[in-house]
């Protein structure tokens, strides 16, 4: 089953990915795309560390996505992705727009290929005002255009908002 859980900042998407893979019952690897380069970000990455059961797996890995997802997925495991939308940060902070298409087609082709469960987790811009800077709001149509990609490809989306999740797409939860 392939899972998109977006969601505004703090709207308990992450808590609820957590839960989709613990219940399960497969063997979890949690796959971070975030780069802790301040003091903030290392305290949210150790919140998420001490959430996290002892017996998941991790992998941190902030731009080649596609790949790490094909080298991982199999059957019998459970791959929870931490977040598309720190991962599409990372891309649009290199200034390399072909890197950038690249590793996005790379991942929408693979999605339809993977086996196993695979959860993604990403962050809902798209609900907010249209931002004045250039680099936002090109960060914002990227996002809301992979955000519509993936989901086209998902076999359930869920929006959480208040630690409360609408289904979208697919079977309840």
């Amino acid at each position: 089953m392939l899972n998109l859980i977006l969601g505004g900042a703090r709207s308990g998407k992450s808590r609820l990915a957590e839960q989709l893979a613990s219940a399960s019952g497969l063997p979890v690897t949690y796959i971070a795309t975030s780069q802790p380069l301040d003091g903030e970000m290392n305290e949210r990455v150790q919140l998420h560390r001490q959430r996290r059961p002892a017996d998941w797996g991790l992998i941190e890995e902030p731009l080649a996505l596609a790949a790490v997802l094909r080298a991982e997925a199999d059957e019998g495991r459970c791959l929870l992705v931490d977040c598309l939308t720190l991962w599409l940060t990372n891309l649009l902070m290199l200034e390399d727009d072909q890197r950038l298409a690249e590793e996005r087609d790379a991942l929408l082709a693979c999605l339809d290929q993977l086996p196993g469960s695979l959860i993604l987790v990403s962050n809902e811009t798209g609900l907010g005002v249209v931002p004045m800077g250039e680099l936002t709001r090109r960060y914002v149509d990227l996002a809301g255009g992979l955000h519509q990609a993936v989901a086209e490809r998902c076999q359930r989306v869920v929006l959480t908002v208040a630690g409360l999740p609408l289904i979208l797409k697919g079977p309840a939860l």
